[in-house]
Parts: C-alpha cells; structure tokens; sequence
C-alpha cells in the first residue's frame, strides 16, 4: 500500500516522502493516527500544498523534543525494589516504572519514549537509559535500582 508521510517516521521517511508499507500498519497505525495519507492524486496535491504548514509543525515538535532532552540529559533516577540476595530482584523494573520514576520528577514522559533494548531489569545496580523523544532527539538518563533485602 503506498501512503504519503505527514511526519518523520523512525526507519520508514520523513514529511511528504511517499513509501510502500503493508496495509495493516497503514490501516491500523499510520492512518488512525493521522501519521500519513493514502497516496492518491488528490492527496499528494493536498500535501505538496500543504507542506510549508506541516514543516512548520514538524519544528516545532523538534524544538518541543530538544527542550525536553535537555531537562532529560543527566537526570538521575532511584527505584527501590524488594531483592534477595546478590542484588537479585523479585519482579523486574520496566518502562513503566522508570516513567513513573521520571514523571515525579516534574518531567513529562512516555512509556513508549523509554527505551530498553536488554528487557526489563533484574538485577540492582546502575544503569543508563536510552530516551527517544523524536526521530532525531535522544536523552540519557541514569538509573539507580536499590535492593531492599527483607
């Protein structure tokens, strides 16, 4: 299915790109969420129209992110967690947890913002955690899990 992008979109293009994606990832995602257009004529018109608006918009999201970066970057982070011993957890932190953590803060942040390549964290310790705000903007943010032994 070819669609046309109407925001920069991780490892698929940027603003007005025109790309072929499977149908249910347009149908259930790119479209519902007003990320793209099905690329007709019309459409593509619209856009091509339009886009002086829509870079515009796109800025300003990308400032808003780089904004939020900055309070992000160097931001340190505990989480308590009951642990047996050798710091090993019961349960996991997940990014759910971290973006509790980190909304307590003051800071507003998504659960789908927080990256976490290895899974969940078992283990107490230090830990630096990945923040992906925008296509082009990541934060770093540190995270201290701490063993509570019963």
């Amino acid at each position: 299915m070819e669609i046309i992008l109407l925001e920069t979109i991780d490892r698929l293009g940027s603003l007005g790109d025109l790309v072929k994606v499977r149908a249910g990832f347009a149908r259930n995602y790119l479209l519902p969420q007003g990320k793209a257009k099905l690329a007709t004529a019309e459409n593509i018109a619209e856009i091509e129209a339009r886009r002086a608006e829509l870079e515009k918009q796109q800025a300003a999201v990308l400032v808003a992110a780089k904004t939020r970066a900055e309070q992000l970057e160097g931001l340190e982070v505990s989480i308590a967690a009951k642990s047996g011993g050798e710091g090993k957890l019961f349960g996991s932190i997940t990014n759910a947890n971290i973006t509790d953590a980190i909304n307590e803060k003051g800071i507003d942040v998504e659960k789908s913002e927080i990256r976490m390549p290895e899974g969940p964290i078992r283990v107490a310790g230090e830990y630096d955690i990945d923040v992906h705000l925008h296509a082009e903007v990541n934060a770093t943010i540190k995270l201290i899990v701490i063993g509570e032994e019963d």
